[in-house]
């Protein structure tokens, strides 16, 4: 039988650490979780992992996630990312040699600056449209708190961050705040994220900008 985790009710990032420690020891497993944030963040960490994985959409808004670890290559070996872009801990061992580390963009805020909101909007929307026309985009933006208003349908920048992302700048955001503003069925750019991976983003970083 399969390890079984129950998610459920737990804040991110816990049902993907949790499912990342089960995997350590665990060739099946399957997850329950009571949110579609946790859902595409464990069907992530599945991906990473060198697994497959099914969903199963129950009544009562609970999911079911089984995950099966591949045969043959090693799931590390498998997915791992270009040697040229170390993941985690091995990016952060890179940072200052031969690989650069990456530079992310930090945006917990619909509006630039602190003051008139009106002027904040405005402000952020000159701030995309402008980040576009740079020689050097960053490498990710991560949208957290009431940030994510910028990345679902209706955003007055969302073409713009569309853009960027086409050119090949990673957009992470944050799942809880999606579920945080009902959000998750409106997101029209970037990759729900978690917690564990933003932290991992952000100390593996070599440059953090908030504008």
């Amino acid at each position: 039988m399969p390890e079984m985790i129950d998610a459920r009710g737990l804040a991110c990032p816990q049902p993907v650490i949790l499912a990342k420690k089960a995997l350590e020891h665990s060739a099946e497993l399957t997850v329950r979780v009571d949110n579609m944030a946790a859902v595409e963040n464990v069907k992530r960490l599945a991906k990473s992992q060198g697994c497959r994985v099914t969903v199963t959409d129950e009544q009562d808004r609970t999911w079911t996630l089984t995950l099966t670890r591949e045969s043959g290559l090693d799931a590390a070996q498998k997915h791992a990312a270009p040697k040229d872009i170390p993941d985690g801990a091995a990016r952060q061992e890179a940072v200052g040699t031969s690989v650069c580390a990456p530079s992310v963009i930090l945006i917990p805020s619909e509006t630039m600056g602190q003051g008139d909101d009106e002027l904040g909007r405005l402000l952020m929307r000159g701030f995309f449209h402008t980040l576009q026309e740079l020689d050097t985009l960053p490498d990710k933006i991560i949208f957290y708190n009431s940030g994510v208003k910028l990345t679902v349908n209706g955003s007055d920048v969302l073409e713009d961050i569309r853009e960027l992302a086409q050119a090949g700048v990673e957009m992470l955001v944050c799942g809880t705040c999606l579920n945080f503003f009902s959000l998750t069925d409106r997101l029209a750019v970037g990759t729900i994220s978690n917690m564990y991976e933003i932290a991992d983003v952000l100390t593996s970083a070599g440059r953090l900008i908030r504008p």
